[in-house]
């Protein structure tokens, strides 16, 4: 027995002192455990030269299309718009810049539920530091919240108050990032919430909050309804508020109900406008996500048109993202998609949600149990009124409206995100 106990010991010592290196296919380790393992592992990336030289050579190989046939974006993403960012990924941007970035951070990677599910974990020196959880969607990542690590850590520092402070948890969903990509189906937001209990329990904590956008909006929700132990509440900044009546006339593209306010009006509209003109992307995840990925790993100038347009579409920038996010950014979290290969594997996260996730019953937010916070960005896909968030959250306790931003709000404004998420926990802690 003695001997049996020292040995196990002596594997737990080791996961927890190997630093794990990935590669560019996410799912092979240098350091194999079992699924049984509850040890959380040293984390750094390290993608071979030949990968990065592969994808240079693919994307100097790219063909394009010929030039749409209108003056707009109608059409999609415009030829020389992406063949500027393209050219500039092939000869100028360096991937190795962001590797640097990333592996400066505490980055870990721990098994649950039988995948290998790779995080940040950012302490604060503040003693009573709230921990919260910040969950990405698509097309971004948890390079969305990079820069809004020091703020949130350290508010002091960042203009804010030290019981303000957060210890940050961005965990990559599974399928995304260098998260390993799920075998088998059932992977849908419910079990990723799950997972986020047993992470941040695992990581010694005992109570928590949960934040997200797009995706984190609706792992979010999935987290209330669950309400595990320690949970103090959620912060949504893609909130579920569409009434059961509505949903059926915006999609149908029908007219404005007399009925609505303005501000429900303007919803409407935008939503409308958002399922008639600008949804068909989801409609391919959700529908054939294994025939879209063929596209997207095999291209890479197609995955970054893919990835590009809704990121131009839904910054506040006027189509051109550059201005509140740096090409850059813009291309690290493009290539992070290319070389974990998870054009297919995030894709199959739609088809396992497949759920209209503005839809306040769809959602079943009247399930929630915990205190609800939303954040509405003025250029989110649309702006969600008090009104139906009211009705959507009954445990709804602290609602505004931020003064700049759209869908990927700590991405584009890491400080007024910061800010959003010290209000909207502060009477929670």
């Amino acid at each position: 027995m003695k001997t049996k106990v020292t040995q196990i010991l002596t594997l737990a010592i080791f996961a927890l002192s190997t630093p794990l290196s990935i590669n560019a296919q996410a799912t092979q380790t240098t350091h194999q455990v079992s699924k049984s393992d509850v040890g959380i592992r040293p984390f750094k990336i390290n993608i071979p030269q030949t990968k990065l030289n592969e994808l240079k050579r693919r994307i100097l190989d790219t063909r394009f299309p010929d030039k749409e046939t209108v003056k707009d974006e109608s059409q999609g993403i415009q030829l020389e718009q992406l063949k500027e960012l393209v050219d500039y990924w092939g000869n100028g941007y360096d991937w190795r810049k962001l590797e640097n970035k990333l592996n400066a951070l505490p980055q870990f990677v721990t098994k649950i539920d039988g995948l290998d599910i790779q995080f940040i974990h950012v302490r604060s020196k503040e003693k009573r530091a709230l921990p919260v959880v910040l969950t990405h969607g698509w097309p971004g990542s948890p390079l969305e919240f990079i820069d809004a690590i020091g703020p949130l850590t350290d508010p002091v520092k960042y203009g804010g108050k030290a019981e303000d402070a957060f210890d940050v948890i961005i965990p990559a969903i599974p399928g995304y990032g260098f998260s390993e990509i799920p075998k088998e189906t059932g992977w849908n937001p419910d079990r990723v919430a799950r997972a986020w209990d047993t992470l941040v329990k695992r990581l010694g904590y005992t109570k928590y909050v949960s934040e997200g956008g797009d995706h984190g909006s609706v792992i979010s929700d999935a987290l209330g309804r669950q309400a595990p132990s320690g949970l103090l509440g959620i912060h949504i900044t893609m909130p579920a508020t569409i009434p059961a009546e509505l949903v059926k006339p915006i999609n149908a593209g029908d007219p404005v109900p007399v009925d609505l306010s303005t501000e429900e009006a303007k919803a409407y509209k935008s939503l409308s406008t958002f399922f008639g003109r600008n949804a068909a992307y989801g409609g391919m995840m959700v529908t054939r996500p294994q025939t879209t990925g063929y596209l997207l790993s095999d291209s890479p100038t197609a995955l970054a048109a893919f990835l590009y347009e809704k990121i131009a579409e839904w910054t506040e920038s006027d189509l051109k993202p550059e201005k509140v996010i740096s090409r850059d950014a813009i291309l690290d979290d493009i290539t992070l998609y290319w070389l974990t290969n998870t054009g297919a594997s995030s894709s199959r996260f739609y088809w396992e949600n497949n759920n209209n996730n503005f839809s306040a019953e769809h959602q079943k937010t009247k399930d929630i149990k915990v205190p609800v916070a939303i954040s509405v960005f003025p250029h989110e896909i649309y702006q969600a009124p008090e009104s139906w968030s009211k009705a959507a959250y009954p445990s709804l306790y602290y609602y505004h409206k931020a003064s700049k931003g759209g869908h990927f709000a700590a991405w584009e404004q890491p400080q007024v995100f910061t800010e959003e998420l010290r209000a909207a926990f502060r009477s929670i802690r």
